[in-house]
């Protein structure tokens, strides 16, 4: 096993602008596709799939060989919500046969999901701070003109940028 960090993917450090100015990896690139949802998951499982995938569709973010991992991550959303309605219908607290208190199954079992759903959302870039991460090209679309501020000095010069210089020195 590799010791240090995990790499980051490609599109993430796309998305960031490659703060660290690195060459970017050599990694595979699969096309970025919505894969279909696997069968076994559940009724909210395949709620909240349906909601994800476009967002990471957005981002350029999912490939059909993404699919376990958000399949994963769905399936635990679908248990932790099953969880929480338990809950929230029985109460944090139950008894036992011999009258001493505890607290729901189900509390864990939301816990557990509740983590390992965190977990997956770092992974995608879809928590508040890994989203910050990506810092703000993910919002910002580009013109003409941020194209030709851009480019290299040497570079010529589109013509609709020329015919908008000489109207603007005409004025």
């Amino acid at each position: 096993m590799i010791a240090g960090r995990k790499p980051k993917p490609t599109n993430l450090k796309k998305l960031q602008g490659n703060p660290g100015g690195r060459p970017l990896g050599n990694e595979p690139t699969p096309d970025v596709c919505i894969p279909s949802p696997p069968e076994h998951l559940n009724p909210d499982a395949v709620i909240e799939w349906n909601r994800i995938t476009p967002l990471l569709e957005t981002m350029g973010l999912i490939t059909l060989s993404d699919m376990a991992a958000i399949a994963a991550y769905c399936q635990n959303y679908g248990r932790w919500v099953e969880a929480e309605k338990l809950v929230a219908s029985d109460g944090m607290i139950v008894y036992s046969d011999s009258g001493y208190p505890s607290h729901h199954p189900s509390v864990s079992i939301a816990n557990n999901a509740m983590d390992k759903m965190y977990k997956f959302l770092i992974e995608f870039g879809l928590t508040p701070s890994s989203r910050a991460r990506l810092g703000s090209n993910t919002a910002k679309k580009k013109d003409k003109m941020d194209e030709y501020l851009n480019k290299p000095k040497n570079s010529p010069i589109p013509e609709n940028i020329q015919k908008f210089a000489k109207k603007a020195q005409n004025k």
